[in-house]
């Protein structure tokens, strides 16, 4: 990943602060936590979809008995971890 591409994911602190002190005082309206945002871009969320649908499937018919076997095995663990 180029510096570039890694500034786009951080924002800047100072524009951070910014909106943050806008908030506070009231200019601004609150920023909803990545969470609670209900806005999802309908196109992204079928293409999603989709690969998520073919994934498991192709994975699986890449992967050799033996592959299959241990990821099985480390699943069916941590389902029985998950129940205790």
């Amino acid at each position: 990943m180029s510096k570039k591409q890694a500034a786009k994911l951080r924002p800047d602190v100072a524009e951070t602060a910014f909106r943050v002190m806008q908030e506070a005082i009231g200019e601004r309206p609150k920023t909803l936590p990545p969470g609670e945002r209900a806005e999802k871009n309908a196109d992204a969320v079928e293409r999603g979809r989709k690969g998520g649908q073919k994934g498991g499937k192709a994975r699986a018919e890449k992967l050799t008995e033996r592959e299959r076997t241990k990821s099985a095995t480390i699943a069916a663990l941590a389902r029985w971890k998950k129940g205790s």
